[in-house]
């Protein structure tokens, strides 16, 4: 497929993580602002304030996280918590299915691994774009790594 992008490429919901960080800076920025503003609070309440308002930032810094990185040699799947490498071979099948709230991909060891990184939310054309992609060069990549070698 010649209309394949030049790897390394990124792949990630692109205005959800502007509208999360975004709303991560206004949330801590607004509680710490009434938590200054605020006279009859003692030092101890105040640095609650603003100790909730950065827990509560990091939830959405948190949110804003996931993304896929195709290279050479494979994908980095980066969710919310946890990151995973896998090879081209390992994937067989990358799904967006009508109503799914992000990619899945189907693995050569019988599991099922959401990708995060690629979800309809708030542009779904923008994700079923990056989803071909990502199931072409999965087809391109992988299917020549499955390929037996002659030495």
């Amino acid at each position: 497929m010649s209309d394949l992008p030049a790897l390394p490429v990124t792949f990630r919901p692109g205005r959800t993580r502007v509208v999360l960080l975004a709303a991560g800076v206004v949330l801590f920025a607004v509680i710490t602002a009434v938590a200054l503003l605020l006279e009859h609070l003692g030092p101890g309440e105040r640095l609650s304030f603003v100790l909730t308002a950065a827990l509560l930032g990091g939830v959405l810094f948190l949110l804003a996280r996931p993304k896929v990185v195709a290279d050479e040699s494979g994908i980095t799947v980066v969710n919310i918590t946890n990151s995973r490498r896998l090879d081209w071979a390992e994937i067989l099948r990358v799904n967006l299915r009508s109503g799914d709230p992000w990619v899945y991909l189907d693995l050569s060891d019988g599991t099922s691994l959401p990708a995060l990184g690629i979800q309809p939310g708030l542009s779904r054309q923008h994700a079923v774009e990056d989803a071909r992609t990502l199931r072409a060069l999965a087809e391109t990549r992988g299917a020549a790594d499955r390929q037996p070698r002659e030495d």
